[in-house]
């Protein structure tokens, strides 16, 4: 699986007009409802934020991840958002984050959930790409970013 296959240009937003937590997810949620056809994004943003209440997905170096499973989604749905102010997260380093990376899946696709947090986690290990993304001028110029990394690790 490629993030690509999953991250569609529609579903990257240069700049998030969100300053706090809930906004910026509910801003991702239903910017992937608006794209995908959602038919319930109110159940898509329950989901998110059960597994967000249960425990912070701010991982650290000004990133997060949150996720959830939505009965009978289909396919993984991925979105990124860039803050351009930094959004108290209550991440694990106390640090405010800027790369919000939503990604849901169906509940049936438990392997795939994990595989595509795993290739995300991965990606954001590399300093030059997280500060590349962090300042991105455009949706564009940032999902170009993702296809340039995914080429060199394909």
């Amino acid at each position: 699986m490629r993030l690509l296959d999953i991250l569609h240009l529609q579903c990257v937003k240069v700049p998030l007009a969100s300053t706090t937590k809930k906004e910026a997810i509910n801003e991702l949620a239903d910017l992937l409802s608006q794209v995908h056809g959602i038919t319930d994004p109110e159940g898509l943003k329950t989901a998110i934020w059960q597994r967000e209440n249960a425990r912070s997905t701010g991982i650290g170096y000004g990133i997060a991840i949150p996720h959830g499973k939505v009965p009978g989604l289909g396919s993984l749905r991925m979105a990124i958002g860039i803050a351009p102010q930094p959004i108290d997260y209550g991440s694990l380093d106390k640090k405010p984050v800027e790369i919000i990376i939503l990604l849901v899946s169906s509940a049936e696709q438990t392997a795939a959930h994990i595989q595509a947090l795993a290739k995300i986690s991965r990606m954001l290990t590399d300093e030059a790409l997280r500060t590349g993304l962090k300042t991105a001028s455009s949706a564009d110029a940032l999902h170009q970013m993702v296809e340039k990394y995914e080429a060199t690790v394909s």
